[in-house]
């Protein structure tokens, strides 16, 4: 049985749209008590204007079928994870469509480890979806209640002391004393916890993407806009600068000559340090099937190896568990270190990039020459229906013309988006004119049969 609604991160979608809108986040809601049956369940948020109905939507959910749900403000989606745990609750829930922009929302779980769920889980979940009318009747029903669920979260959570702790910990006292950085929240969950953990280690911090007014969210700012980042490390001579998507799962990093660093990078810096340190779990990084060959190539030479896993940070999760690893994580900047935390934490990310600089006194300009990666070219296409690709013909063929053509000096990956309508190319090969010419050959072949909207 397949997934409707879940995609590689959870359920999301336009507001108000077919799948996010009141009446599904009831029905959803209704479902995951059926599947968790009893205990607390602690719901989150980040900064769009759409939270807090759906928040209230999902909590409705929960209690018409006896759930105890607990509404939190703004919080990032590591900290929700973390916060499950310390809690004792049996679900966390966090409204958030991450890194898209705030006309979208969505709404993922964690389980009482602070895990996001598996592929059977989901769908079990799926299965268990109240049909409209009742998510109606519990709507209404919790609307007319007066204090109930509870409203302010427990002093533990309200302040997010577990994470806060946690964070700061990472760093010895005032580590960062005279580091100036620049941190670009993003205008979402970030906004309060990156900024306070950061300036209680000494950062001297210039702060962009910290203004949330509920539409804003990754509008021109944070990971998936990272020019702004680079343009002001350069004005301000910051030593490092810090990008977070809306929910605060990932991050891009900024050198001290404004240059950025994508996920593989850090990956690789990270993996590189800690095979030297012999402190590289099952000497093993995770990585997904869309990071450069670049990094197996880095970790390998180092005496390390790589394991492949499907795009998602909770795949990569579940293959580390496989594999023993405590390190892996995507390009995209989702970085798992499950030393410290269950789930992908852009900050924590960063905070152990600046570990390595201070063990080792090196700028992240010289850090990142550890991955040297393979040419590689990449198309996104936005598409009106996501036809399965065996329905392809002509793109099927062009795939298989380009990957015998590459051979053992590249790779193909044609795939689509689990969490926005679009497809995604990726050619990797021995020279940037290759891989450039192969990427557009697919291009035109996906156009030819998929009607695109950009």
């Amino acid at each position: 049985m397949q997934r409707q609604y879940f995609g590689t991160d959870g359920v999301r979608g336009p507001f108000g749209g077919p799948v996010i809108n009141e009446i599904f986040a009831a029905r959803l809601g209704i479902a995951a008590a059926r599947f968790a049956k009893t205990g607390r369940v602690l719901i989150g948020r980040d900064t769009r204007e759409s939270g807090p109905p759906l928040q209230k939507a999902v909590a409705a959910g929960l209690a018409s079928a006896g759930m105890e749900p607990v509404i939190l403000d703004v919080i990032p989606t590591p900290a929700l994870a973390m916060a499950v745990v310390a809690e004792g609750a049996s679900l966390g829930i966090m409204v958030t469509a991450s890194h898209n922009p705030a006309t979208d929302n969505g709404i993922k779980f964690f389980n009482a480890s602070g895990l996001k769920l598996t592929d059977a889980q989901e769908i079990e979940i799926e299965s268990l979806l109240g049909d409209e009318s009742t998510a109606r009747d519990a709507l209404a029903r919790f609307a007319s209640r007066q204090g109930t669920p509870q409203t302010q979260p427990p002093p533990a959570i309200g302040e997010l002391r577990a994470y806060l702790d946690k964070m700061t910990s990472v760093l010895p006292a005032r580590a960062l004393d005279g580091w100036s950085i620049v941190l670009d929240a993003a205008n979402g969950a970030t906004c309060v916890t990156s900024p306070r953990i950061l300036a209680s280690l000494g950062a001297k911090l210039t702060l962009l993407g910290n203004e949330p007014d509920g539409r804003n969210i990754n509008a021109g700012v944070g990971s998936e806009h990272p020019q702004p980042l680079a343009a002001r490390v350069r004005e301000t001579g910051a030593r490092f600068g810090i990008a977070h998507d809306g929910d605060g799962d990932r991050c891009v990093l900024c050198d001290e000559l404004g240059e950025v660093l994508d996920g593989d990078e850090i990956l690789t810096l990270l993996a590189l340090h800690a095979l030297r340190q012999g402190k590289l779990a099952a000497s093993t990084l995770v990585v997904t099937v869309h990071s450069n060959l670049g990094v197996d190539a880095a970790v390998r030479a180092a005496g390390g190896k790589v394991v492949r896993s499907n795009v998602g940070d909770r795949y990569v999760a579940e293959k580390m568990r496989e594999n023993g690893a405590t390190l892996g994580g995507e390009s995209s900047g989702h970085i798992i270190y499950s030393e410290i935390s269950s789930t992908g934490d852009g900050l924590l990310a960063a905070l152990k990039v600046l570990e390595v600089m201070l063990a080792t006194g090196k700028p992240l300009s010289e850090l990142r020459q550890g991955l040297k990666k393979f040419p590689q070219a990449t198309i996104n296409l936005r598409v009106r229906e996501k036809i399965p690709l065996a329905r392809l013909p002509k793109l099927s063929a062009a795939i298989a013309a380009l990957e015998h053509e590459l051979g053992d000096r590249g790779r193909v990956l044609v795939r689509y988006s689990g969490t926005e309508a679009k497809l995604r190319l990726l050619v990797e090969g021995p020279s940037d004119a290759i891989v450039r010419a192969g990427a557009e050959t697919l291009e035109s072949a996906a156009r030819s049969e998929l009607e695109t909207t950009a």
